[in-house]
Parts: C-alpha cells; sequence; structure tokens
C-alpha cells in the first residue's frame, strides 16, 4: 500500500490527482522548522489534500522570479501565496553581495569555496543560502510585528509567502503608485516606523526603496529581505542603514514629502543603542 493509499483511508487526500500546473501540497514535506512561525494564519491551507496551482507569474528579477499559487482542497476555498524560487543557475548578482554577507556564515567551508568558484555547486548552495536567510529574516520580521509577508515555508530554494494583493493582482510598489504629496504622508510615517522597528531589532534592510515597498490598502508592506544586515556583527550596518534612510527619504522628496533624511537617520539609529 503507497503512502498515498494510506491517506486517503483516513480521509486526507481526495480520489483525484493533481493536474496539469498543480502538485501536491508541499507543507506536509517540510520539517517543521522550516514552516512560518505559530500560531498560523486562520487563512493558511495546512491539509494535506489540497492542491497548489500555479496562476502566473507576479514578477521575474535577475536572482528570483516570483509566481502567484492557490493552495487548495478541491472543492473547498483555497489561500494564494507567493512562491519566490531563488536561481540556482545562471544568476549574476549573488557574488556582488559581500557587503551583506559580513558577520554570516555557510554551513561548510566546502560550501563557501564553491560559491567562491561559482561552480554549478556553489551556484545551487548560494540560491539556498538567500533563501534561507530571506525565510529568517521574514521570520523574524513577522514575530517582532513589522509589516512583512507572512512567511509560510521553504522548500531547498523555493520560498513561500503569504501573498499581498487583490484576487490574482498583486499590491503595487511605492513606485508604481502616482500618489503625491500630502497622499503619500502617512505612508511616508509607515515607512519611518518600519526602519525604526528594524533598528530595534539590531538590524537594517540593507536594500530599502520605493521598489520593495507595497501599499495594500493603505498599509505598507516591505518586501525583499535576503540581504538583512546585522548592525552590530556587520561593520557596514550603520551605512546600509543610512543608505536605505537617504534612498526612502529621496524618493519621497520626489513626490512631494520633503523631509530632513539626516534627521530621519539619527532617529532610527538611535532605537538601535
Amino acid at each position: 500500500m503507497s503512502y498515498d493509499d494510506v491517506f486517503r483511508l483516513v480521509g486526507q487526500l481526495p480520489d483525484e490527482e493533481p493536474g496539469d500546473g498543480q502538485r501536491w501540497s508541499t507543507w506536509p514535506s517540510v520539517i517543521p522548522t522550516d514552516r512560518g512561525p505559530r500560531p498560523w494564519p486562520d487563512w493558511l491551507v495546512t491539509s494535506s489534500a489540497a492542491f497548489d496551482t500555479e496562476l502566473g507569474v507576479v514578477k521575474t528579477g535577475k536572482e528570483a522570479d516570483v509566481f502567484l499559487i492557490e493552495r487548495a482542497v478541491p472543492g473547498e476555498a483555497g489561500c494564494r501565496l507567493a512562491a519566490k524560487r531563488y536561481r540556482g543557475t545562471d544568476h549574476r548578482d549573488f557574488h556582488r553581495s559581500g557587503a551583506y554577507e559580513e558577520g554570516r556564515r555557510m554551513r561548510s567551508t566546502r560550501d563557501s569555496r564553491a560559491v567562491e568558484r561559482k561552480s554549478s555547486y556553489g551556484r545551487q548552495v548560494a540560491a539556498g543560502h538567500w533563501a534561507a536567510s530571506e525565510f529568517a529574516a521574514l521570520r523574524r520580521a513577522w514575530t517582532t510585528g513589522l509589516p512583512v509577508p507572512y512567511p509560510v515555508q521553504i522548500d531547498g530554494t523555493e520560498l513561500l509567502m503569504e501573498f499581498i494583493g487583490s484576487g490574482r493582482t498583486a499590491a503595487p510598489r511605492l513606485a508604481q503608485t502616482r500618489l503625491r504629496g500630502d497622499d503619500l504622508a502617512d505612508a511616508f510615517e509607515q515607512v519611518v516606523e518600519i526602519l525604526r522597528g528594524f533598528a530595534r531589532g539590531g538590524f537594517a534592510h540593507g536594500d530599502l526603496s520605493a521598489y520593495n515597498l507595497l501599499l495594500h490598502e493603505g498599509r505598507v508592506v516591505v518586501i525583499d529581505l535576503p540581504q538583512i544586515v546585522d548592525l552590530i556583527a556587520n561593520p557596514l550596518g550603520p551605512d546600509l542603514l543610512h543608505r536605505d534612510v537617504v534612498n526612502v527619504c529621496t524618493w519621497f522628496a520626489s513626490r512631494g514629502v520633503d523631509r530632513d533624511a539626516e534627521a530621519v537617520f539619527g532617529d532610527v539609529i538611535a532605537e538601535a543603542w
């Protein structure tokens, strides 16, 4: 008797099989430490009988692509997830990340050497390393109350997280909105609070801009966290935090929300000490 037969006998799997563009939910196959923090959200589907259905591409990037997935038991309401898949080959920019890697270690010297040599194995290790880094960062940010997508699970180089958007449409990045002036004032205050929250936790985003801040129903959500840096362990941490502040202040100033970046940085960095 197969694994699937056993589960069907206890009513945990349906009789039908995944079709084109579908797979069994990968939730049961990942170990508990590779799942999101408890308590799991009410909207999250954790049933072994669920299918993961590909609904399309959300975003393509240099190092990873993001896909929209619906996880649902056939015939029941499901949940929509963003699947961020880091590339194991043909990536171009993992090696540029030396500034972010200060204070981090890979699991073995063999892996480190392979990444430095940019071998096929090394590229796969790098992809897994960055996926794991982002998953850990999202877990930490979520548990401290920062507005990030809920990290559902990690499976190799695939990171599943809460989909921020409506229906099949992803929430726009701040840079994609047409808001200006007073209409952006509240969003600016939310971004400053995000910066403070990172600093209170002893971290900086490291690459914050209007392109990795989503605006969904008036709420700013920060994404793309693989390069998060420790303000103490990484000697460049304060500089990267300063760059984050300048980047966002410069963008908001271009949209009519003019704030003193140095004053904001002083306010933010004070949270870290």
